[in-house]
């Protein structure tokens, strides 16, 4: 099969300036952003375009991530009649693949990307939280490493053979950096972030995130999405809100989705981000498309026509 899919990145893409040139450009983005802005009353010319703290807080750091894909899943599918026979996306993005599937309204989405953050970082503010990546280890050098710790440290991210991020507590975390170098980590890296993803740290907003994915998420899936947690397809609201709720507290099989579906895939096409064209380097035989801005776009319309 010739499968195209859309990707959409997670956390860690967002930076200042990102969706600018497309806002610059286009009365479709400047509106998408207004429009956002109105809906849950934050700037996000503001924060998107200008130098601030905010971008990095987990709560807008996800709306104006979201919103970064689906401007350039929106301008691209109004230049070009491709559509994606598979959607996926890296945490967080995985909100923006359900859009992306037809299941979630853009405004809504921006909503509940923005719930979504809150409650992550409510359920962290009791706690000095991060997440740390380690490069050259495997996964199972990795689990090993974790579960006899007896510390609340956990495997996170799953995002190539050699390079995999966990999360927990911050002192935790710090207190094992040796113990990664000395079972052979070429790098590790601590994550300038304030919440753990994808861990048992975060079981209290995942029983309350259930309320606002039963709210906005559609039954009416045009595709198969893939699913972080278990690396296969899903295509119905119901799966969309128990895996969602998982995708929380367990991790992101990246990797997993990627060698599951690469067989199959003609073209990755990645909206509002490079990060996943990065790591498909490393995992896909077939070649990965970014658009990031208009020139981007252009280059990805012309794949196609």
């Amino acid at each position: 099969m010739d499968n195209i899919v859309f990707l959409y990145p997670g956390q860690g893409s967002q930076k200042i300036g990102m969706a600018k040139d497309f806002y610059d450009s286009s009365t479709k983005a400047k509106e998408i952003i207004q429009n956002a802005s109105d809906r849950v009353k934050v700037d996000f010319k503001k924060l998107m375009f200008e130098e601030n703290d905010d971008l990095s807080k987990t709560q807008f750091t996800q709306p104006a991530i979201f919103l970064s894909s689906v401007i350039a899943n929106t301008l691209f599918n109004e230049a070009c009649s491709v559509t994606p026979d598979i959607t996926l996306g890296h945490s967080l993005g995985e909100f923006s693949a359900i859009f992306g599937a037809g299941a979630l309204d853009m405004y809504d989405g921006v909503e509940l990307v923005q719930k979504r953050g809150l409650l992550m970082q409510e359920d962290c503010s009791t706690i000095e939280a991060g997440m740390m990546v380690l490069v050259g280890l495997s996964d199972e050098k990795v689990e090993e490493i974790c579960i006899k710790s007896a510390k609340d440290v956990y495997p996170a991210n799953y995002n190539s053979d050699g390079q995999i991020v966990v999360a927990g507590i911050k002192n935790d975390l710090i207190s094992m950096q040796d113990t990664f170098k000395d079972a052979g980590a070429k790098r590790v890296i601590l994550l300038d972030m304030s919440v753990a993803s994808h861990c048992p740290l975060l079981a209290n907003a995942a029983t309350s995130l259930k309320t606002y994915l039963d709210k906005y998420i559609k039954n009416s899936f045009k595709c198969d999405v893939i699913s972080n947690v278990t690396a296969e397809g899903y295509n119905t609201k119901d799966e969309a809100i128990s895996l969602l709720v998982a995708q929380l507290t367990n991790p992101v099989k990246y990797k997993h989705s990627i060698q599951n579906i690469d067989s199959n895939v003609k073209t990755y096409i990645e909206f509002g981000g490079s990060v996943l064209k990065g790591l498909n380097r490393k995992t896909a035989k077939n070649p990965t498309i970014s658009v990031t801005d208009m020139a981007s776009l252009e280059d990805a319309v012309k794949t196609f026509s």
